[in-house]
């Protein structure tokens, strides 16, 4: 693999870091960044200066009004762009629009494309994706799915609840999942489209979250008798969770690379008061205690960047890198959390505050190591790739 990026990216990295510097990083302090997550008004005067300066959607196709980026493009421009937590909002990449407009790209009919597609590429409407259920529902494991559709004629009608739905406030249009019955038969699970609001679909509770950087929030929405037509089938009826996957691995790089570039700020911003802040007859950046802590971040912050580039490569390639993107958003958000961890360390008391960007980060970046599939559950499928190997390699040792 070349590690070395085009000039023309090259170019549009400069393009988007300056862009962040001047127009986003002093929205930081807007009043309208709430516990919630950013208004509506918030991320529309953002994406208006985004779209003014040429780098709105630099992840849709070109066909759909973005920039087209490859795989290895985005991590470059998201990184630049995740530098303030109200970048990706304001290049319209930011989670789960930015998932959503991969999989409605990849999935969906021409028909669905213009009708939902286009609007949320343009930067001019919000989505949601109803996936997690409460317990006993699907989380972590899918396959738990509770919610049902139920074939009612040309119509499906939906029932069952969800919850932890990043945006379902203010969302144009929602993707949900539920377990399909076909003639009393359960023939798997399907993805539905349906406009917002709708009749049977019904935020019953905002929920008080340790982070605070998503547009609409994260909700608990309950379904009941939701009428869908069969024409908004996202793909097709029982492959649900197959058409997941096309979401799904390649978000979990996506949220990489917009973290790294949070992390990268804590670290610029502990970085600069180590390097004035004095105690003890010097700076703190001339204490080993703390040089060695930002040593560590600047470890930290590489590799995950080399990770992150070099399984976009692989996508880039072909290649499906399930297995890769798994490891690496296990490294990258155990990583970047201890780049913020350290950060605030670092800051002492001031990191307690919200004098600086650091503590927001500190607890938005905590919750990358849960959502996307926890380290854990990561771990475990890898371990469970290991012991596949293992045994034919065990057989043949034996047969040896």
């Amino acid at each position: 693999m070349d590690f070395a990026l085009p000039p023309s990216l090259v170019q549009l990295e400069a393009r988007t870091a300056a862009f962040v510097r001047e127009h986003v990083l002093p929205r930081e302090a807007d009043p309208r960044r709430t516990p919630h997550g950013p208004t509506d008004d918030l991320r529309r005067a953002l994406v208006a200066e985004a779209r003014a300066a040429g780098l709105l959607s630099p992840h849709v196709p070109q066909a759909w009004g973005g920039l087209g980026l490859s795989h290895l493009g985005k991590a470059v421009v998201f990184e630049a762009a995740g530098y303030s937590m109200l970048g990706p909002l304001a290049l319209n990449c930011a989670a789960p629009d930015e998932g959503n407009m991969h999989l409605l790209e990849q999935v969906a009919s021409e028909a669905q494309k213009a009708r939902w597609l286009r609007p949320l590429a343009a930067g001019e409407t919000r989505s949601c994706f109803c996936m997690t259920e409460p317990h006993p529902g699907a989380g972590a494991d899918p396959s738990l799915l509770k919610t049902e559709a139920v074939k009612d004629g040309e119509d499906f009608v939906i029932s069952g609840r969800k919850w932890l739905i990043t945006g379902a406030h203010g969302a144009a249009f929602a993707i949900i999942m539920a377990r399909t019955f076909v003639d009393g038969v359960d023939v798997g699970a399907t993805m539905f489209v349906t406009d917002l609001p709708a009749a049977g679909f019904r935020v019953s509770r905002t929920l008080d979250t340790l982070d605070s950087s998503f547009a609409g929030g994260h909700a608990e929405v309950e379904l009941q008798g939701l009428r869908i037509p069969a024409t908004q089938v996202l793909g097709t009826v029982g492959e649900g969770f197959r058409h997941a996957q096309v979401r799904l691995v390649p978000a979990r790089l996506t949220h990489c690379m917009r973290w790294l570039g949070a992390a990268r700020r804590a670290h610029d911003i502990a970085t600069e008061y180590a390097g004035r802040r004095e105690a003890f007859g010097g700076t703190l950046l001339s204490h080993e205690g703390v040089g060695f802590m930002l040593a560590d971040n600047e470890i930290d912050l590489h590799t995950t960047r080399l990770a992150i580039r070099h399984a976009a490569w692989l996508l880039d390639q072909g290649a499906r890198a399930s297995v890769e993107s798994s490891m690496v958003k296990v490294f990258a958000s155990e990583a970047i959390f201890r780049v913020a961890d350290r950060a605030l360390q670092i800051l002492g008391g001031l990191g307690m505050t919200g004098d600086t960007e650091v503590e927001r980060i500190f607890r938005d970046v905590r919750g990358f190591r849960i959502y996307d599939g926890p380290s854990e559950v990561h771990r475990w499928n890898i371990a469970r790739r290991l012991a596949r190997g293992a045994a034919p390699a065990a057989a043949a040792g034996r047969a040896a």
